[in-house]
């Protein structure tokens, strides 16, 4: 038999422990999801992602959280570049580790499969790199795909009046990997060029694994190309510089942003120098308040950080910097963890500070794209830094 004491003791047990399971339920962390390149030639822009994720996530925490003190975890997983392996990976954050946003990655084939799964079971994506204007233009209503990173038909249109105001083109030519990127950009230059009355060279397409591309831009430079219009990642866009290299062709190169995503100047060699690409952000230069703070912040939690040449590439980080914000308000305005209505919340946001730009009512259900045309720089690469190009903008 139980003395009345331990009884009472009980009792109190019990009602201490039926008030701590609510406690603990609002303690619990809530999970944001990202899939993306973390092994091979692209592993440096999907760890610039994580490290824009994180700063901001610090940030979100120190300041208290969301949904009145829930601290927020970053779940990551590898796709290798892999549509397949990215769909795998992000069934797992969604079904296993039940996260409240899934951020994508670096490839447009690996985005536009992950946004098919995002959209079937209504959890919000959000795209901090991949560009291909269908990861967000999807046709899907109602559509969970955010981003905050270039637009392939906007970069496009800026490649082009860059190639014609910096290097006088009149003929351009395209060589595009054969992917669904390649596809979106060929659609995107070819709007392009029509739009200007302008004459194409051709377009050439290359394997992502192709080690010559020789027999292409031979086709190119014969049909009288003056710039190239490169769309291709890391190691796809240094075989392009190093088979140029190779046959003595000094034709500028106009390129989207796939090489900033590794170690293109490594690959590509002393030519990396010659190509010019678009980014969204550059750390040089005077930096504003949210700058300064952020770059105090990278070089205090990574020590290899040591300064701005270090922050590379500064795509990765600053839009999924942003990014991150962007959606903890969202989830702020939404008020739960409901996917449809952290949806809703996006279109709520009325402004935000942020680093690249300060974001009036970023998202509308029309508009699912924070960044435009007028957000974009012009870079190169010297040595392993990527600087802004001087009169880029």
């Amino acid at each position: 038999m139980f003395s009345k004491n331990k009884i009472n003791r009980l009792i109190v047990c019990i009602a201490l422990s039926c008030f701590a399971i609510p406690g603990a339920r609002a303690a619990e962390a809530i999970k944001i999801g990202l899939v993306t390149a973390l092994s091979g030639q692209s592993a440096l822009a999907g760890e610039a992602i994580t490290r824009g994720l994180t700063v901001a996530i610090d940030e979100i925490n120190a300041s208290g959280g969301l949904l009145g003190g829930r601290k927020i975890e970053l779940v990551r997983r590898d796709d290798e570049a892999n549509p397949t392996k990215g769909v795998t990976a992000a069934r797992e954050l969604i079904y296993k580790e039940k996260v409240a946003v899934l951020f994508g990655g670096l490839d447009t084939p690996v985005s536009v499969a992950i946004v098919r799964l995002a959209n079937q079971e209504k959890v919000p994506f959000m795209g901090p790199w991949a560009a291909g204007t269908a990861i967000t233009q999807n046709g899907a209503s109602p559509n969970f795909a955010f981003r905050v990173s270039a637009v392939d038909e906007l970069v496009d249109k800026g490649m082009l009046a860059y190639a014609q105001k910096t290097f006088k083109a009149s003929k351009p030519g395209m060589i595009l990997v054969n992917n669904a990127w390649g596809e979106s950009n060929e659609k995107g230059l070819s709007a392009a060029l029509a739009a200007k009355g302008i004459q194409s060279a051709g377009s050439e397409k290359f394997e992502a694994n192709d080690v010559d591309v020789v027999p292409q831009l031979t086709r190119l430079k014969l049909a009288g190309a003056d710039v190239l219009l490169l769309v291709g990642n890391v190691g796809p866009a240094a075989q392009v510089v190093k088979s140029l290299d190779r046959m003595g062709w000094k034709v500028p190169v106009v390129s989207h942003w796939g090489p900033a995503g590794g170690r293109f100047s490594e690959l590509a060699g002393p030519s990396a120098k010659r190509v010019h690409f678009v980014q969204t952000y550059s750390f040089f230069g005077k930096q504003s308040a949210v700058g300064e703070r952020v770059v105090r912040e990278l070089k205090a939690k990574y020590p290899d950080i040591k300064g701005v040449d270090d922050i590379t590439p500064a795509v990765g980080v600053a839009n999924a910097y942003d990014a991150m914000h962007l959606a903890a308000l969202a989830i702020s305005k939404a008020g739960s963890l409901d996917g449809d209505a952290v949806r809703q919340g996006f279109y709520r946001i009325d402004r935000y500070e942020g680093l690249i730009k300060t974001y009036v009512k970023p998202f509308s259900p029309e508009v699912h794209d924070a960044l435009s045309e007028n957000d974009y720089v012009w870079a190169y690469f010297n040595d392993n830094r990527i600087l802004p190009v001087a009169g880029g903008n």
